[in-house]
């Protein structure tokens, strides 16, 4: 049976290096396109890697000739400019193209819950989903009037062990270990969605094996449900700390913080649930296998092996003293 030639754009981050690694197991015949300045994550042996900036088109085509692949996926896709170069790319040299969006596209506060791939999107103030929904449009047009094979994933909050999955990062930590309270927006108890990126590698490894899904949208979420308390109670938890916390409304927050304010108000205060039946319908044997327990221990792990890698925002440290005041949470 013939290798799939699969092409990664990017494939340094948070998904895309999971995603390497599980299509190697997988035995793809894979390429991955870089700008090549990545410290955080190489790429493995056995990747043919591709410099260039996705960006500058004439780079792109430079590097990849006249090749074609069974498939396209592209991680660093953020402007509708973006996917169109890509339509125009790869239109008639790749059996389907799978585009990374966000599961921030859904409408805020969901008008019913769980969320389906067919679900209400919207146009948030919240540029990075807003900028997804865009790319989206362009390639279900171009799905509809050029017949491009595209299909969209959607991603929701996908984490490694690099990654503390909340706003603050390691200053939540740090804070705790130093008997300080942290901030949780609201009252900690809206429902939120994690799900390690080992996971959603092997659901898009298997969706892009299988072929299925051609001019359709399929989100890769977890089913494990987690309020915000629940999060960062498994954080303190690895962290061997109590988790001292205030919670603060989004407002507020967002009138210390500015930057948060539009995440929290606009995404992060909703409480989100998926329905994952489309994917494993898709994909039969994919099913989360690193519960949020687990993948706490492995972040507190990977920062804890070298503290270079524990690094305080001193703005949020400030911010966060001013939310909690006196309290103790």
């Amino acid at each position: 049976m013939r290798r799939p030639r699969v092409l990664f754009l990017g494939g340094t981050g948070v998904l895309s290096a999971a995603c390497v690694r599980e299509f190697l197991a997988r035995d793809a015949d894979l390429t991955v396109l870089t700008r090549g300045r990545t410290l955080l994550r190489p790429l493995p042996e056995g990747v043919r890697a591709l410099h260039a900036d996705v960006h500058d088109d004439a780079a792109t085509r430079a590097a990849l000739g006249e090749e074609t692949f069974d498939a396209v996926v592209n991680f660093i896709g953020y402007t509708p400019q973006d996917v169109r170069a890509d339509v125009a790319r790869f239109g008639g040299r790749t059996a389907r193209y799978v585009f990374i969006s966000t599961g921030s596209v859904y409408a805020r506060p969901a008008p019913s819950l769980p969320i389906v791939e067919s679900s209400a999107r919207r146009n948030s103030g919240f540029e990075y989903p807003a900028r997804k929904l865009l790319c989206e449009e362009v390639l279900e047009q171009a799905f509809r009037d050029e017949d491009f094979p595209m299909t969209i994933v959607r991603a929701a909050h996908v984490y490694d062990e690099t990654v503390i999955p909340n706003l603050a990062g390691w200053t939540t930590i740090a804070r705790w270990r130093a008997g300080k309270p942290v901030v949780v927006h609201g009252d900690g108890t809206s429902m939120w969605n994690l799900l390690h990126a080992r996971d959603f590698a092997r659901g898009l490894a298997g969706l892009v094996v299988n072929g299925r899904g051609i001019g359709e949208s399929v989100h890769i979420t977890s089913d494990e449900l987690l309020t915000w308390d629940e999060i960062h109670f498994s954080l303190a938890r690895a962290a061997g700390v109590e988790p001292r916390i205030v919670h603060r409304s989004s407002e507020d927050i967002g009138r210390v913080i500015e930057w948060m304010g539009p995440v929290l108000t606009e995404d992060f205060r909703h409480s989100v649930i998926y329905d994952n039946s489309k994917i494993k319908r898709m994909v039969p044997d994919f099913s989360p296998q690193v519960p949020f327990a687990q993948g706490a221990r492995e972040i507190l792990e990977w920062f804890d092996a070298d503290p270079s890698r524990q690094r305080v925002d001193g703005d949020i440290d400030a911010a966060f003293d001013r939310l909690a005041g006196d309290r103790d949470g």
